[in-house]
């Protein structure tokens, strides 16, 4: 049964921290646990868990705000399960976090974790809600608002993360998936197969594979096929249902091929990246960039860049199989972050730049700014449609445009209303000395010059020129987010989380970026303090300064009082005779 925990908030008359002298509790209040107590525990919103406890009569829930503060804890600091525990149960500053006073308050035993996880992946598989994801949504804005940060101004960037699962090569897969087949069968399949299974369980996949040259892999693959083909169709009436045979079903599907009843490999050029790389991690996927061959997944990273905010916090995190496209995350991100944030200029780099982001960014009114751009680049002795000046409406239709020599004419639509004719009069083009590095061209009919361009021209052009402003300026706003998704993911070794699965790797991503806005404002806080102490001192050593001065006018009385006394006149002496 679901309870919303408040307890936190009515303190203890009396508390552990009664044992701490007044230095060392006002430290413990302006640690990274008191940040975390007051920017994260007391504005996480627990009532959406709520869905993820029975509605009837029963033993209240571990309160949802430990457990969700726990699991950003673990991913902040790369804790494992027990490291985890072992620091909510003994660490006085964890503890100080989670908003505990006393040492043994709200004691749980682990399985509550693990319990409270597969309910979290439960509800996303079937509602398709992140309960995570809009935990650190709202806690995020509400960070904002509290700080007033800026919001206009966005930067993107991905980054590339693995799993925790192994490295295969194909013959080492279809073992394993052999091998679990067998242990997905009862006792008596078990005894019909052995002779078919024999070859693939004297040992792991692994030593299966490891004798086995290059060269020498087509004939055991082959062999697989053949029995996989088998197993599938024998086995489909008592296992169809269950996950390990769905495994096999997928597996042959990429693997081979069927044609006039013979099984034959693929090669290996013909499998999709989407294919199956671990039967531990079904989600995960491969992608080659650059020299690097990735196995598992990517996660996005969008954070604000106002040079005015004291310091800038992670808005929205996307992870997703590293198969999928920049712009593909670009574009299911930017609806929400026009919502939240208002934004108007995104910084990104060339790899979100594409027709479909173009007709989002138009929608949603925002400015994309890319510090490097993708093709061919124009040719430096001829003019190009970036160097016109074009003015639009706010739905991105193109009124009028100005060629580099400042002739302005307006714009009409072609034969299409994606297509756009420019007519500049002939004369005046006549006497521009670049008229024959110019992309307009003359018309019989009325000698007058034409440029003709699309939507799409008008888009790259717009972005090559906003491209070149930005580098002219010196400035590098979107620089600092590759620092960021260091930063959430560096604490694992190798780019390697230690968890498997989309919705895990998606969940431990997330926390980290909470775990790191945290940081950056405790930060904040820890600078902020510094300055005022530093501007007491120069408030008290100026009162000082100027108590201990005396005034202009003690110096003119001083003076006045020094000449008096010189020039008195002096008074006779008295004599006493007898």
């Amino acid at each position: 049964m679901y309870r919303e925990n408040d307890q936190h908030l009515q303190q203890h008359l009396f508390s552990d921290l009664g044992s701490l002298s007044a230095k060392s509790r006002a430290r413990l209040d302006r640690s990274w646990g008191g940040v975390f107590y007051r920017e994260f525990f007391c504005r996480l919103d627990e009532a959406p868990f709520a869905a993820l406890y029975s509605d009837k009569a029963s033993r209240p829930n571990i309160p949802v705000n430990v457990l969700v503060g726990l699991e950003t804890l673990k991913a902040g600091f790369a804790w494992s399960d027990a490291e985890m525990y072992d620091a909510f149960t003994f660490d006085l500053q964890v503890r100080y976090a989670l908003g505990y006073r006393n040492l043994g308050d709200g004691e749980f035993e682990l399985r509550t974790v693990y319990n409270f996880r597969r309910r979290l992946t439960q509800h996303m598989q079937e509602t398709g809600e992140n309960l995570l994801d809009q935990a650190f949504v709202r806690i995020t804005d509400s960070q904002i608002e509290s700080f007033q940060l800026k919001t206009g101004k966005l930067r993107m960037d991905s980054t590339q993360i693995a799993s925790n699962i192994r490295q295969m090569t194909r013959l080492q897969l279809l073992v394993e998936v052999v091998q679990r087949v067998h242990r997905m069968l009862g006792e008596a399949d078990q005894e019909h197969y052995a002779t078919a299974f024999a070859p693939y369980l004297r040992g792991s996949s692994g030593q299966y594979v490891y004798h086995i040259r290059g060269q020498e892999t087509a004939p055991h693959m082959q062999a697989i096929g053949e029995l996989m083909q088998r197993l599938l169709v024998e086995l489909v009436s008592a296992y169809a249902d269950n996950p390990v045979y769905q495994t096999l079903q997928r597996v042959f599907a990429e693997q081979f091929t069927v044609s006039e009843n013979s099984v034959r490999a693929q090669a290996g050029r013909d499998i999709s990246p989407r294919s199956l790389h671990s039967p531990d991690d079904p989600d995960a996927t491969y992608r080659r960039k650059g020299n690097k061959e990735y196995h598992g997944y990517v996660t996005n990273v969008t954070e604000t860049c106002d040079t005015e905010n004291p310091f800038q916090l992670i808005v929205k995190v996307q992870t997703a199989p590293n198969s999928t496209e920049d712009t593909t995350m670009l574009i299911e991100a930017l609806p929400e972050l026009k919502e939240r944030t208002g934004v108007e200029t995104l910084y990104n780099d060339a790899g979100y730049c594409g027709p479909p982001v173009d007709q989002v960014l138009r929608q949603q009114q925002v400015e994309q700014v890319p510090t490097n751009l993708c093709g061919r680049a124009p040719r430096e002795d001829r003019f190009s449609l970036a160097d016109f000046q074009i003015s639009s409406t706010p739905d991105g239709q193109p009124i009028e445009i100005t060629c580099p020599q400042g002739q302005t004419v307006l714009v009409e639509t072609g034969r299409t209303p994606d297509h756009h004719l420019a007519y500049f009069a002939a004369a005046t083009c006549q006497t521009c000395p670049r008229q024959q590095s110019c992309p307009t061209r003359l018309r019989k009919c009325d000698q007058r010059r034409t440029l003709c361009f699309n939507r799409r021209q008008i888009d790259v052009a717009q972005r090559r020129r906003r491209c070149a402003v930005y580098r002219q300026s010196g400035k590098n706003p979107r620089a600092a987010v590759e620092a960021t998704v260091g930063a959430i993911k560096r604490r694992f070794s190798d780019d390697q989380l230690p968890v498997r699965g989309h919705l895990r790797m998606a969940a431990l991503m997330v926390c980290s970026a909470a775990m790191f806005n945290v940081r950056r404002i405790h930060r904040h806080l820890v600078h902020t303090r510094a300055l005022d102490a530093s501007r007491q001192q120069a408030i008290k050593r100026d009162a000082k300064l100027t108590a201990s001065t005396p005034s202009f006018l003690t110096c003119i009385s001083a003076l006045v009082v020094g000449l008096r006394r010189l020039f008195r006149p002096s008074r006779p002496a008295l004599s006493f005779g007898c």
